[in-house]
This record gives structure tokens, sequence and C-alpha cells, in this order.
């Protein structure tokens, strides 16, 4: 069956199971004594010199057991804790932490430490010859980047967030910049960096070190942003078919800062035949209030692949996702229904077409107050808005939720810049009625739109939001492309059973400069989408400035629809249900 239902109940709380959740108490890893953990610093010289520091940690000594690795560049010893049956290995990425060397972002070098550590760390006296891989954000990109090189004997991977494609899943979505990423990043490296250099001096390393480390950032910062194209830079930064074969359980959250690259990373896996599992059940953006996140999961996938344990982890369905209600800020404080499916995006997947629609009463104060209609407009309009910073807090809740505990504790004192209404009267809307029935929309969406800019580059930014029947409105999906992206890679992108385009790959080798003023049409790349509608809400798509961060060059952009430039949304409804008749539509 294509897809499993089940609700969450307010009684599954963090390390407990449910009916709904797999019972992680069925079968656990052998007991041991709980000894007290023993900490060793190891250090593995690479083939061109770069010393990796590594802490090994195990439970009362370093005897031979399986091994939980992580390659992080952010410093300290930091893995989580999965059981005295393991040692934990948690490795300083080069030229971060206390390595030597110069990282470069995950590179060719980066992935190539990744397997020669692997190899070595296998044959070592605190190894039985058996791998984990963990990893959660960088550390989850280093093993999802160096699958096409040998890792010797990884037995299995659980990995938290991370990239499938770092340009187009992180640092460039859509081809727009995005700076906030890349500074957080740049910072969370820098830190350890200074603040490991007692442990260097300790450990013999030259004074010179650390100076190189950074400057190895500052590259890094020039290349990110020379390298504004999907070019080779970049393709080297791409998870890649290998000779390895081992089952991956690969995590994210549908507000995650980098949420694409987890559910492409299973469609590549499942493709080429791999064991490959998918639980959207929180990474940066957090896990729901009363879920215990994917650490259970994680725990009873190593103790199935490496301990043997048979736990049934292996049989349960590929696809476990927690739909929120209405908002990033509803689903985290944990108003969410649990979904299970064989496969991503969900078997028996509908994407309905809703067209921008220029006749005023959607109910918004936006500058034109649109609607959504299930059928295309016969008369057309041309209809501008201008393309300037909108606020991150309520255009980008990807992002924004990246930033934590310190973003919700903002959001809860000023819930204002949660909704869109600080951008909606500089944006364009468009609105369905109110829906008489709840719907589920989840998977990958798209938008077709037919557009002009003042300029020969400017920015698409698309909003899908939950209107609440006080008329407040939350995005709930973000939609990105630069206008100098205008071609799609039709044997890459994801077409539904009619042909139609759901899931445009947008071509990004190279920019084509748009003619000022002149109309033409784009095809615009939702990242998955995973929100429950409910009866009384209505569905709103914006067209708004993008939240760069930064302060863009001021344009103007206008859009057509209706007419013989149908601008459309192709959003993916659940198996059960019916957009037109939750709005009283002819389809």
């Amino acid at each position: 069956m294509g897809l499993r239902i089940s609700l969450l109940t307010a009684g599954l709380i963090a390390g407990c199971s449910s009916s709904t959740l797999p019972d992680a108490s069925i079968q656990v890893a052998p007991a041991q004594d709980a000894a007290s953990p023993v900490v060793q610093a190891v250090t593995f010289t690479t083939s061109d010199g770069a010393d990796l520091r590594a802490y090994v940690r195990g439970a009362g000594d370093l005897s031979p057991r399986p091994l939980i690795v992580e390659f992080s560049p952010y410093g300290g010893n930091g893995i989580p804790d999965f059981g005295p049956a393991y040692n934990h290995v948690f490795v300083h990425a080069r030229g971060t932490g206390e390595s030597t060397g110069q990282w470069s972002a995950e590179g060719p070098q980066d992935q190539q430490d990744v397997s020669d550590f692997l190899a070595w760390a296998c044959t070592q006296p605190w190894s039985n010859g058996h791998i984990g891989l963990y990893g959660f954000s960088a550390s989850a990109i280093a093993v999802y980047n160096s699958m096409h090189l040998p890792l010797a004997c990884v037995d299995a991977a659980a990995l938290m967030a991370g990239t499938n494609e770092l340009y187009r899943d992180l640092l460039y979505p859509g081809g727009i910049p995005n700076v906030v990423p890349e500074v957080v990043v740049g910072v969370s490296v820098g830190i350890p960096i200074m603040q490991s250099s007692g442990a260097r001096f300790r450990a013999g390393q030259s004074p010179i070190d650390p100076i190189l480390a950074g400057l190895g950032l500052q590259l890094i910062a020039a290349q990110v942003f020379a390298h504004d194209t999907e070019d080779d830079y970049w393709l080297d930064r791409t998870q890649r078919a290998g000779p390895n074969h081992f089952p991956v359980l690969a995590d994210t959250g549908f507000y995650d800062v980098e949420s694409r690259g987890p559910f492409e990373s299973f469609r590549m896996l499942r493709a080429l035949g791999e064991t490959v599992h998918l639980r959207v059940f929180g990474a940066h953006d957090g896990f729901p209030a009363h879920t215990p996140g994917p650490f259970p999961d994680f725990q009873r996938w190593f103790d199935h692949y490496l301990l043997h344990v048979d736990n049934g982890v292996e049989a349960e369905p590929a696809v476990k996702m927690l739909i929120g209600d209405g908002s990033y800020q509803s689903q985290i404080a944990g108003n969410v229904t649990l979904r299970e499916a064989d496969d991503w995006p969900v078997p028996g997947t509908r994407w309905q077409k809703l067209y921008l629609d220029p006749t005023r009463g959607g109910g918004a104060r936006s500058i034109n107050d649109g609607q959504l209609a299930t059928s295309a407009p016969s008369a057309s309009a041309l209809q501008a808005y201008p393309a300037i910073t909108s606020l991150g807090p309520s255009t980008d809740p990807n992002t924004t939720s990246a930033a934590g505990a310190q973003a919700a504790a903002f959001l809860n004192i000023f819930p204002f810049f949660a909704s869109m209404s600080p951008v909606e009267p500089l944006s364009l809307s468009y609105t369905t009625p109110a829906l008489t029935s709840d719907l589920e929309a989840v998977g990958p969406a798209s938008l077709d739109v037919f557009l002009a800019s003042a300029l020969p580059e400017a920015d698409i930014y698309a909003v899908i939001a939950d209107v609440w029947p006080d008329g407040t409105a939350y995005a709930v999906g973000i939609g990105r492309l630069r206008t100098t992206y205008p071609n799609v890679v039709a044997e890459r992108s994801r077409v539904d059973g009619n042909g139609e385009i759901v899931q445009p790959y947008p071509d990004h080798s190279a920019k084509t400069l748009a003619t000022p003023g002149a109309m033409q049409e784009y095809h615009v790349e939702f990242w998955p989408v995973g929100n429950r509608f409910l009866a009384g809400h209505r569905v709103r798509l914006y067209l708004t400035g993008a939240p760069t961060y930064m302060i863009p060059t001021p344009d103007v952009n206008v859009v057509s629809v209706g007419g013989d430039t149908p601008s459309r949304l192709l959003l993916p409804m659940l198996p059960g249900s019916d957009l037109c008749a939750a709005t009283g539509s002819a389809c």
C-alpha cells in the first residue's frame, strides 16, 4: 500500500514509544556494564601530510567494538552516544578543530580524507571491523559527498539533514545566493579553530597551522561567491554513485534549512537499488513537541545493521513523515500527523493545478488580492510588484528555523513577524476559497509563471501560505529562481502521469540574461512541502521579494496571468485529499 496513516497522540514523549512509532524497546543491543567512558585522542596522517585529530570514546575501555564515526568541521567531541556496545569516533575535518591543513567545504580532498580515515580506523585495535556513519548537517554532507569513493568496513549510515547537491540544497537555491548559512558555517568553524590553540600546542603543531586554517576559510568564502553558477566546483561537492552498498537512514524536516537534500538523496539511492529509508522528523528546524526526533530510529538502525539485532527496522515503511498543521510554529508545538509510505513522492499523489486569477476577492491586503482558481481565467492581466528584500522570518521559515531556540523565542515574543503580514502589502497574492475539509499537501511543488523584469537579472520568490480563519497567513513552502536560469533539464525534472513538470530541475550551468521588459515563462521549484490545511483555512500563493539578507538592486517584476499566459501553481495532494471538492470548484 502506498500510504499508511496514523495520528500522533499527546502521550508520545521523547524516549517513549507509541502505536504510531516503532517500539524501540522490542529488542535492544546486548547489555553491557555502564562503565565510565574512556576517551583517547588519536592522529591520522593523510597522504598529503595533514594530521587529522580524532577522539575515540568507549565504555570502560577501548576494546574492539563496532565504530560510530562522525566527520565534523566544528571541533569538540559532540558525537551522540549510541550506547556501550559501540566505540564512538569524532574526527575533526582537515583545517578545522585541531586538525591541520585547509578545509575545502566538503570538497575532493575532504572526501578523500573520509575514505582514507575509514580504511585506517577499520584496522585499529579499538575496531572490530564494522563501522556505522553518523552525520548532522556538515558531517552528513561529508558522508553524502564521499559515497563515490570506497568507504571501508561501513555497514550502515544514519544522517540528519545534509545536502545531495550543495549548490542547490543550501548555498544557491534556485540560483539565488543564500548568504546566511555561509556566514553561520564560517563562524561555527572559525571559533573552534581559535579555541583549539592550546590543544594544538600540546600536540606539537606549528603556530602557523591555525593561521593557514583561517586563510582556508577565507578562500572558501571567496570561492563560493566566485562560483555563482553550478560549475565543476559545485559538481565536486555533489553526491554521486560509487562502489558502496550499505543501508542509509536519512532524516530531515520540512522546515529544515537544507530540507531538499535528504529527499533527493533518498530518490537517488532508491533508483540505484540501495536500501534507504527516509524520516521527516525534524533536524535543524527542531523536533515537534511530544515526539522523540529521529534518534530512536537511528539507534535501532545501527543496532540492526552493526549488532545484528532483530528489531524489524528493515521491514518498516521506507518513508515516515510528520506533517504539521498550518505553520512552522504550530508544527514545532506538536500539532502533527504521522504519515507512512513506501516511496517519495507518496504513491498516488496528484498535483492540483491552481491558476493565478486576477479577479479580486482573496481576502488579502496585497497589491492585487487575486484568487487561486482550479480553471484558467479567460481574460489576461499584467500585475506588477516590487522585487526588494523581504523580511526573512516571514517569508523564509527554513532559514529562520535554523536559528533554533533563539528564533523560536523571538517569534513567540513577536508573532507578527512569523506571519506574512509584514510583506503582504508589497506582494502579489492569490487565494482559494475557504476549505470545507482538511487537505494534505505533501510533495514537491512547482510554479509555472510568465514574468518580465525591469533588469536583465531578477529573483522570483514564491511562498505557499496557509491562511488561518482569522486571516493570518503563514509560509509553509518556498520556491526560488533567478531569472538568468530560464531553462530546465528535462531528463532530471519530475513529471506526473500527465507529463506535467511537477518538480523542475533548472539548468544552473550558465546564465542567460533576460531582456528587460520581455515576458518569459519560468518553472520555479519549491522545496518539499508538508502541510495539513485544515477545514476553514485557505491556500494562498505570494509573489514577493527574496529574503537575500542583503540589499539587492531595486527591481520591478511584472506577472502575466490568464488568457494566453496561464500562470499556475501545481500543488501536491496526498491520496484522499480533494482540493476541488474542498473548495466547491469544478475541475
